[in-house]
């Protein structure tokens, strides 16, 4: 606790004022991703979680960091498998549907996300799909979110909140959608 400012001299804060400069403080250092983070958590424990996550990534490193992030995000009551190419997802969507899929945006040897997002719908899957890409544009965003995407982000942007915010655009095109 901070002493009062008029019994010790002017060079002391009072609780109000202290909590004024730290505001100030966090908006100068730009430490307010802290509060933007824990406001996240606390809206993520109020929504619905996915039951399943598909991942189609060919990239192992890149499917690896995904499902740690999304570890993060989900915990481990969530099940994430991960499919190395379109046709393991189509094997997988056969199997069981995921409540969520994050889809690569190019899938070796030619597999590029604009025409694999029909063969996913094709095997039965009508739930969102995030597309993670190496190069997003904004033409190329609008090609993918025109051919059934739910949302682009980039791989640069694989982190927990960046992914919240995807898995929570998507929910709200999927609303719409099927309004």
């Amino acid at each position: 606790m901070l002493p009062d400012k008029t019994t010790h001299g002017s060079s002391w804060l009072s609780q109000a004022d202290a909590g004024n400069e730290l505001a100030k403080k966090d908006r100068s250092t730009g430490s307010g991703h802290l509060a933007k983070r824990s406001d996240l958590a606390s809206a993520r424990a109020k929504q619905e979680q996915p039951v399943e996550i598909l991942i189609v990534d060919d990239e192992p490193l890149d499917a690896e960091r995904l499902t740690a992030t999304l570890r993060v995000l989900f915990g481990y009551q969530v099940q994430i498998r991960w499919a190395r190419s379109l046709g393991d997802a189509v094997k997988c969507l056969a199997e069981r549907l995921p409540t969520l899929t994050f889809l690569d945006d190019i899938l070796k040897p030619s597999d590029d996300a604009f025409l694999s997002i029909p063969e996913l719908r094709r095997a039965g899957y009508d739930g969102p799909i995030i597309v993670v890409s190496g190069a997003v544009t904004q033409a190329r965003r609008s090609r993918l979110l025109a051919g059934g995407a739910s949302d682009v982000i980039h791989k640069d942007d694989v982190d927990s909140v960046r992914l919240a915010e995807a898995v929570d655009r998507s929910r709200a095109s999927e609303t719409r959608h099927t309004r």
